[in-house]
């Protein structure tokens, strides 16, 4: 992710060249066109996209934003799935479904308005996903269970998932993908006068979009969100 976003940064400040004063802006939209392929209309039906959303601050509503950049971004009117990694919380204290209900509500907000077609949860245990299936409207149709935690799935939270119709994945990302601090000093390398400090990342989408027939992805990247915090 690190070497991504130093990557398009380098490219995209080299060829703004100096002419624009980035000191003063509250808002730097840093693409690199031919990195980016969009969706060809014709061949949607063939094509899967889904995306998993790493919420880096604490606002539900970056969910919204997050999933309009990538639509936008890749030329579709929705996503085919979703999966939320649950946004930070303090150490010692466990992930509620108070803390989560804002966020999901958002999710299901965005599936309604058909913007989402499926929604699904990442490194919830059984007790966990199962506050959060009695109470969801839009039920999860995923949950990916982190290598590093187990290399068995747990037979309680397998037999909640085969009850309720819930497909139980994988993954091996870390518990912090992009911190704070890693992206400002990235953001420091690439663009020296950004006054780096200022800038707080707010969410990390990773997206896919995979041939259905042949189940390889065509391609795949990441869209990034931060702001400018001027104090």
């Amino acid at each position: 992710v690190r070497d991504c976003i130093q990557k398009t940064l380098t490219e995209w400040s080299s060829k703004i060249g100096q002419d624009q004063n980035q000191e003063t802006l509250e808002v730097l939209e840093c693409t690199v066109a031919q990195a980016l392929e969009k969706i060809n209309p014709e061949e949607r039906d063939e094509l899967k996209v889904s995306a998993k959303l790493f919420i880096v601050g604490s606002n539900s509503s970056s969910i919204r934003d997050a999933v309009d950049l990538a639509c936008s971004a890749l030329g579709v009117a929705q996503l085919d799935s979703v999966i939320i990694a649950p946004p930070p919380v303090e150490d010692g204290i466990n992930l509620s479904l108070e803390y989560l209900q804002p966020y999901w509500k958002e999710l299901e907000s965005l599936v309604k308005n058909k913007k989402i077609v499926a929604i699904g949860t990442s490194d919830l245990d059984k007790t966990q996903l199962e506050q959060l299936y009695l109470w969801a409207q839009v039920k999860p149709s995923s949950n990916q269970v982190n290598l590093a935690s187990c290399c068995v799935m747990p037979p309680d939270l397998t037999a909640f998932a085969k009850e309720c119709d819930i497909q139980l994945l994988t993954h091996n990302d870390p518990k912090e993908l992009l911190c704070e601090a890693s992206f400002q000093e990235v953001l420091q390398e690439s663009i020296p006068n950004t006054r780096a400090k200022e800038w707080i990342p707010l969410w990390l989408l990773r997206y896919s979009v995979i041939v259905k027939s042949r189940g390889i992805i065509k391609s795949k990247g990441y869209i990034i969100q931060a702001k400018r915090n001027v104090s």
